[in-house]
């Protein structure tokens, strides 16, 4: 598998993951888990604003973020909607960059100033791995949340063997001739 199937991949299991944990941060009750509700927002939030602004460096155009969140919490459902669309556009990119384009490194300014070179490899897989990081935290918050007062959600299990099972159930038949 090459570096771009590969990537190609990573972004289908994102758009999976950030939808599934969207889909849950919905079931927080506004009222009865008001600080979890702000809080994951507010991380989701964040990684689409590094999303933005490193798709911006990939197409060499300003992002116009002056920090890496915005001063306001959108609501799940406009969240679902800017994510949904953005982690389409990386889905695409991935799928049809080239190698030696993947491997041409890029300047850009970080948005407290400080310079960054970075490959559009590098950038592609710092994506997958942030929103990874964040999507934890935002698994914590809901575990705690759901063991003070259910949710009306279901928690997500976010991993890429779960994603790859869950997206292609043929996967579970693998070994079945085998053992017949």
């Amino acid at each position: 598998m090459g570096a771009n199937q590969l990537l190609s991949r990573m972004f289908h299991y994102q758009a999976w993951a950030n939808e599934e944990m969207l889909a849950a941060i919905g079931g927080l009750d506004p009222e009865r888990h008001a600080e979890e509700r702000r809080l994951t927002l507010r991380l989701m939030n964040h990684c689409l604003v590094v999303n933005q602004i490193f798709a911006a460096h990939l197409q060499g155009i300003r992002h116009g973020y002056a920090a890496d969140n915005t001063p306001g919490t959108p609501e799940p459902a406009e969240l679902r909607r800017e994510m949904a669309a953005l982690d389409c556009w990386y889905r695409d990119y991935a799928a049809a960059i080239t190698p030696a384009a993947l491997a041409q490194s890029i300047p850009f300014a970080f948005t407290d100033g400080d310079d960054g070179y970075m490959t559009r490899e590098e950038m592609l897989a710092h994506i997958v791995t942030h929103g990874g990081y964040h999507r934890g935290e935002v698994g914590r918050l809901l575990t705690q949340a759901a063991a003070r007062q259910p949710l009306n959600a279901e928690l997500p299990w976010d991993t890429y063997a779960v994603h790859l099972h869950r997206t292609e159930p043929a996967r579970r038949l693998q070994g079945e001739a085998q053992s017949a």
